[in-house]
This record gives C-alpha cells, structure tokens and sequence, in this order.
C-alpha cells in the first residue's frame, strides 16, 4: 500500500514520498541545503583555525597526562601513605595499661606495692571541632584551668593523647564521670600508682617512675606520652620486666564518629616481679646506725653496704641523705619542687654506686695481697717503724720527701701492719724502701684492677661510676701544666696508702673483700636474685640468677690466709677492737682519708663475719667527718651485733 501525500505551494511545488521514517537532521539539512543564504551555509563549515586547534590539543594531552600523573601518585607512590589515613578516618587502636610488677625483699616482704588512680585525657583526634569551644569550657571549669592555658597545651602536644590531669582527686573524678559522655575527645582512664613502703629507705635502690618523655618515647614507640616508664634504680633496670603487656582494642567508626564494632587484638599481660637479694630489716637497722653515727659526728653524708660473699647478693645499700619516690605521685608545688632537686646535700645522689672517694688505709689488705702475690715481701720480714720514711729528691738533694705515719710501730710484720694500720710499712711494700724494691705505680694499679677497683662491677642498677687509679698516663693527659704532669714518686707512696688521686666508689670497696672472705672468688654484685610470676603466696619462678664468678685465684689461698689474719688481728688487738664483743669473731680493715676540705676526713670501715665462716661483707664509709673522729666502727658494730642476735 502507497501513502501519498501531495501538495502544490505557489512557488515550488513539493513531493514526500515515504518510503521509510525521516530522520529530523535530514530534514533540517534539506531545509538548508534549499536556502539561498550562502552566509549562514558558511557559517557552519567554516574550520577552526590550526593555532587553536594546537593549543586545545596541547591542553587536552596536558589534562589527561596530569590525570593518569595522579592516579600514579595516588596508587602506586602514596599508596601505604593514603591507605594508612584513609583506615586512621574509621580504624582506632585503643590501649589499655597492664598492672607493673612488684618487687620483694629476699623474705618476700613487699616493697612496692600498685595503688589505682585516675587520669583524664585528651584524644586529639575524636575532639569535635564545632563543639570545641563548649568542650574545653566545661572541662576547664571542671579542672579549674585556664581555658586558654588548656588549648595551649593541647594545640602544643605531640603526641595525639594529651596528658590534662593526672591522679584525679575523689571530687574531680565525681564531677568528670557525670559529664564525660558530654565531652567527645574526653576519656578518664584508668591508672597505676606506685606506692613504695617506707620510700627513703629503698628509693636511692628501688628508684621511681616518670612519664614518658619525647627521647625515650622515639626509642620505645610502644609507649605514649601519657605512660609512666622507670626513671633510676631497679624500676630503670628491669623496665622490660615490670612493666607488662598492654591490652588492645581495635574500634572502627563511621564518618560521623559513630562506633561501628570493637574488637579486642590483644590482652594484657602483668608485669613480672622481682625478688631481691636484701634483707628489709637489715635495710632498715643500718639506716639507722647511720643516721646515729651522722648526728654523733656531726657529719652530713654517708653509706652502708653489705654484701653475702658466697653469692654476691647485696643485702643492704644505704646511701644518706635520702628522699622520698612517693613525692613523684603527688601534687607539689613549683617551689616545693625546686627545694628538693636544689638541695645541696643532693639526696637524688646513690653514694654507693656513683660516689667516688680515696681509701686511706682501707686499700692496705689489698695491697698486702699484691706483695705477697709478687714476693715483694716475706710474712715473717720485720720493718722497723719509727714513725716516717724519709726519701731522696734527686732534683733537690737538700730537701728529702718526708713520708708520714700516724704512730711509731716499731718493729712490724705484714699482719700487724694491716692490724695497726702502718704507712711505713706500706710505703715500703708500695713504693720502695731500705734495700726493698716495692711494687711500683703498674703493679699496684694492675692488683687493684684485679681486685676490681677502678672499673664497673656491673650492678644491675644504673648509675655506677668506674673511680679512677691514677697513673703516669692518665696524670701526663689529666694536667696542663708541664710540672704536674711527671709522675712522682710521692705519687706511688700515697697511692699506697689510699690517698692522692684515687677514688673509688663504696660498692668497689666491698666487693674488692669478698675474694678475701671467701678464699679467692671476685663475685659480681647483684641485687635481683629471681624473677617471679604471680603473687608472694603462688608464683613461679621465671628467672634466677646464680652467683656470678668474675675472676678467681688471682692470689694464692696461703697469701689470702695471712691477710685475713691480719685483718683478723685489727679486731683482736688493733684499729677495729671495739669490734671484739661481737656475738661472732670478725676480720677487719679501717680507713681515714684525707679530703680537700681542711680538718675534715673521710672516715671508712670494711668488716666480714663469721670469721670462720663468712656470711656477711659490710663497708661503712661517712663523708667529711670532723676531725679524726671514730665514726664507721659504732655503725658496723651496732649492725653486725643485732645481725648475729635477732
């Protein structure tokens, strides 16, 4: 069938014969094609020109080069860096801290106890930007800071958990677990407050927590700003073990802060705890022998130390004056505060480890040993005292060293030099005299080392300080001027006697007697006997730690034995006799060292007991002693007497 339509206009006539559908463009480009306007026809057919045509071109590759730059950036270059933000927009691991271990004392008396408190922080990260304001109000009138005192320290925080107030008081606590849920970016958590039994008498021991600061957080990052971590003593030393595992809490949130789930990625784990080689009641009745003997002589400053020469375990250490580690978990004042770390005593100050001291006479066993060692000198060879020795000055032919001793011995052997304490006799033995050759500066210095003098013992607190031994390298490079840098031999005689350049720390002193005790072993001093897990009533035992042997039969035992008999013989007749009356016989050395201060010494003691059986080494040392005052024998005897009695 054929539709036809047909119409005649005036002017031309037009036919439409359908044979298929008319698309509308072809209609149009008839119309056109059938206009005399040949302005508009080359209008639309006129081409852009090759200029423009480059600059779109060079614009487009540009665009699509920068697209695909990106996507690269985006995927390949930043991708760990963009995944990482994108999971921190929806992902939080939140912490939750571990009970610290405690420590013990050898009869598992606590020393350290874990006390909960409470802290409030600020997370950065969840405070809601337009509520900000009214948060930061409300919290600041709540704390009772500053508002813009508060922002400060926020704005200023590196760390994305801001410490704002730590052991919250009961009524602050109150009134901030009322509104918490006000305050988006808030959370109290909960905390571990050391408490430390009778705190000075362990603290310069035990030491004290600290929160993390920015050098130690770059080396532990597992900690945050607001953690507490060991500052000195034991609670530095043995951090890794006390401190426990945190718990871990994965929350993941939506884009308007919403919590979507939680998951727990780890428990916490307690720490483990320690269980010392000190004995608390001896602890404590030394601190108080001491702090008699300091009232009575006038003097400031002083040590007690005790060591068990068949382990090495120290069994006391007090150094005084003291301080309190219970104050770095209270609120003090600015001035309170300055008063403390200003005190010129420095009560911060462990003397055992890390004060350094002359001997005197202390050092004369050690030296005995030396030239017995060596064959210096026979036991039975007999010096005469008579009260000096006097030397030659090759430079000065007219004026001799004179060489003092504190009394007129007579004729002495090697016992009864170490029992009455004769200079003559050591300056002999030590630097040469009358026909004897004497050890010499090297010699000494290489039995002292021996005996551990002038170099860690490696106590497993930190702190410790080497000493010194003085020799002719370490006086050429110490002084400037061309004439104090010769060795003299003046130098070799008081450092014979304990004088002159040495210093040696309280804790060399008293381990250097423990191969005389025992017949030879240099023990390793340690205050940590076993680490433990679980509480004093049900624990296992993780780690124990043996005696360790630094070095042994360096001396012969026959020379050790006649050492020990004259160390013995200071009790029986000489220096230490008031030490006689002891529950059980005791071996003996004392010391009085001169000190820069004029009129004023520094008064030392080293006993060990049972004679026979030696169970206990303890050195006493008190610093600038007035005059020549008998002030360390009253404190070992009162210790040693109640320690055989109770």
């Amino acid at each position: 069938m054929l539709n036809l339509f047909k119409k005649r206009p005036k002017s031309k006539e037009i036919e439409f014969g359908f044979k298929e559908e008319i698309e509308p463009q072809e209609a149009l480009l008839d119309a056109l094609s059938e206009r005399e306007d040949l302005t508009f026809q080359r209008r639309l057919e006129v081409p852009l020109k090759k200029k423009t045509l480059q600059i779109f071109s060079l614009l487009f590759f540009l665009l699509i080069f920068l697209f695909f730059f990106k996507s690269f950036q985006f995927q390949i270059i930043g991708y760990q860096e963009f995944l990482a933000l994108s999971k921190k927009n929806y992902q939080k691991t939140y912490t939750k801290r571990a009970d610290r271990g405690v420590i013990y004392d050898r009869n598992l008396t606590q020393l350290v106890f874990n006390d909960l408190s409470f802290d409030l922080i600020c997370q950065k990260e969840d405070l809601p930007k337009d509520q900000k304001a009214r948060i930061l109000k409300q919290v600041s009138e709540i704390i009772k800071e500053n508002q813009e005192s508060l922002e400060e320290r926020i704005k200023n925080s590196v760390s994305s958990e801001v410490l704002i107030s730590e052991n919250l008081d009961h009524e602050t606590l109150i009134l901030l677990e009322a509104k918490i849920n006000e305050l988006p970016g808030f959370v109290i958590e909960k905390n571990i407050k050391r408490l430390y039994e009778k705190g000075p008498l362990f603290s310069n021991l035990i030491g004290f927590l600290g929160r993390v600061e920015k050098d130690e957080l770059t080396k532990s990052p597992e900690y945050s700003m607001i953690d507490y971590i060991g500052k000195s003593g034991l609670e530095k030393s043995y951090e890794e073990i006390l401190k426990g595992e945190k718990e871990k809490i994965l929350v993941e949130k939506d884009v308007r802060d919403r919590e979507i789930s939680r998951n727990k990625i780890s428990e916490a784990k307690s720490g483990k705890s320690l269980v010392l080689w000190m004995d608390a009641e001896l602890q404590k009745k030394s601190e108080e022998a001491l702090l008699t003997s300091l009232k009575n002589s006038g003097a400031k400053s002083g040590v007690v130390v005790a060591i068990d020469p068949k382990t090495g375990g120290i069994l006391a250490q007090v150094s005084l004056p003291s301080f309190d580690n219970n104050l770095f978990f209270q609120k003090l004042s600015a001035e309170e505060w300055s008063k403390i770390l200003n005190d010129p005593l420095n009560p911060f100050f462990n003397r055992v480890i890390s004060g350094t001291y002359p001997t005197g006479s202390t050092i004369k066993p050690l030296m005995a040993s030396a030239a017995l060692q060596e064959k210096i000198i026979l036991p039975t060879k007999q010096i005469f005292c008579e009260g000096e020795i006097e030397v030659k000055n090759p430079w000065f032919p007219d004026q001799p060293w004179i060489f003092h001793d504190w009394t007129v011995h007579g004729l002495t052997d090697i016992r009864k030099a170490i029992a009455e304490s004769c200079n003559v006799y050591f300056y002999t033995i030590g630097g040469g005299f009358d026909g004897i050759s004497g050890l010499g500066e090297d010699r000494i210095k290489k039995y002292l080392e021996l005996f551990g003098w002038g170099m860690l013992t490696g106590i497993d607190i930190p702190g410790e300080k080497p000493g010194l031994i003085p020799d002719k390298t370490w006086k050429k490079e110490h002084f400037e001027i061309q004439e104090q840098k010769t060795w003299l031999p003046g130098d070799t005689y008081n450092l014979s006697i304990g004088q002159g350049y040495l210093s040696i720390t309280p804790l060399q002193v008293v381990a250097s007697f423990v191969p005389i005790a025992n017949g030879g072993k240099l023990l390793k001093p340690r205050l940590v006997q076993k680490i433990i897990e679980g509480s004093k009533t049900s624990f296992a035992t993780l780690k124990e730690f043996k005696p360790e042997v630094v070095r042994e039969n360096f001396i012969d035992q026959k020379n050790l034995k006649i050492v020990r008999e004259g160390m013995r013989d200071a009790v029986i007749y000489g220096s230490s006799h008031i030490l006689n009356n002891l529950p059980v016989k005791a071996a003996a050395k004392t010391g009085t060292a001169q000190t820069s201060k004029k009129g004023y010494f520094h008064n030392w003691v080293t006993v060990f007991a049972p004679y026979d059986d030696p169970q206990i080494v303890i050195t006493v040392l008190i610093e600038n002693v007035p005059e020549e005052q008998v002030a360390a024998l009253p404190v070992a005897k009162e210790i040693l007497n109640w320690y055989f009695t109770r």
